[in-house]
């Protein structure tokens, strides 16, 4: 890895670029902001004086199509947070990706001025040759799968790290998401789903496979959603979690055993071992199912964290003049200021 840039304010927050798998010195500074990023300025979030030193990191993609559903999910963090300058963001954007890193930190800086951050380059070459065909384009994006890649693009110092999704909002505090314990070993956590037809999420070539379907002869394995997961770093670096999920995504290629794209993989590495988590921390599928997005409802009980996986977009439904009834709770957090384009 190497170091693009860096630039220390004056409350002490360190902003810097990382280079993941030895991409080339581009030369990016971060001291030049435009002037209109097409964001208004969120309000500044501080630290309560009950607040302790504890860093919570959480990691998230960066792309040009989700920026704005990206934005509106740090906003929500911070909103909610009862130490929101505890949080330490990684974020993750791509290679080729036309915003660049300095529109990017540019667009950060001055949306949240005091944000804690640094932000990685993910080469898509390290994994474009493992990804198959998928139900619904998007999911093929390389960024997807930057997730998998965790291990070596964070620093060995961080130990534990919350992956979230970029169409999420929170609406409660981050922290009791971070103090959860991840019992019996186990590397990650995340809510679980077993009343959800486990079986559909593999093709019948691999039920149809004795060998393949031995995987969960041992377990009981549960639906979960890769959008939402507190992930234990040391154990996946020890335990080489990223080989492993590559191994299965090098026979998909060969013989087609799934349809959807980078969830089958953890399924099948972690569904049945996992640190069940409570509901309220990922009401997901309320973007629709990936063909229709069609409109969705709550799942019963309380709510902590929102999110809209599946094809539709709150952000896009609410511009087009068709918004589901949910997509009215994404809206508070929306910074976007729709007559101005994203970065001038």
């Amino acid at each position: 890895m190497k170091m693009m840039g860096g630039n220390r304010f004056p409350n002490g927050d360190v902003i810097a670029v990382i280079l993941f798998l030895s991409l080339p010195l581009l030369g990016y500074g971060i001291r030049s902001f435009p002037t209109n990023n097409g964001f208004t300025e969120a309000p500044e979030y501080r630290n309560g004086v009950e607040c302790s030193n504890t860093t919570i990191h959480v990691a998230m993609t960066l792309d040009s199509e989700y920026l704005r559903g990206s934005i509106a999910a740090l906003h929500s963090l911070l909103r909610h947070a009862s130490c929101p300058q505890n949080l330490f963001f990684h974020l993750i954007t791509a290679e080729f990706d036309p915003s660049t890193p300095r529109g990017l930190t540019r667009i950060l800086h001055k949306t949240f001025p005091s944000l804690t951050f640094k932000l990685y380059i993910f080469r898509e070459d390290s994994v474009i040759n493992l990804i198959s065909s998928s139900i619904r384009v998007a999911l093929e994006n390389p960024l997807n799968y930057a997730r998998n890649y965790l291990g070596e693009i964070l620093d060995p110092g961080v130990e534990r790290v919350i992956y979230l999704d970029s169409d999420v909002v929170l609406v409660d505090d981050i922290e009791k998401l971070w103090s959860i314990t991840l019992h019996n070993n186990r590397v990650i956590g995340a809510p679980e789903y077993c009343h959800a037809n486990f079986t559909k999420y593999f093709t019948q070539s691999f039920w149809s496979d004795p060998v393949l379907s031995r995987v969960f002869s041992s377990k009981t394995p549960c639906y979960f959603n890769t959008g939402v997961m507190v992930m234990d770093m040391v154990k996946w670096r020890g335990g080489k979690y990223r080989r492993r999920i590559e191994n299965w995504m090098e026979l998909q290629r060969k013989k087609r055993i799934y349809e959807l794209g980078s969830l089958p993989p953890f399924l099948l590495v972690f569904a049945g071992n996992i640190e069940p988590i409570d509901h309220r921390w990922n009401q997901h599928g309320l973007g629709g199912d990936n063909v229709k997005g069609s409109c969705r409802g709550l799942h019963a009980g309380p709510v902590s964290l929102l999110h809209w996986s599946g094809k539709g977009k709150p952000w896009v439904r609410l511009d087009e003049g068709r918004p589901c009834p949910l997509d009215y709770l994404w809206q508070p957090y929306d910074l976007h200021r729709r007559n101005l384009p994203l970065d001038s």
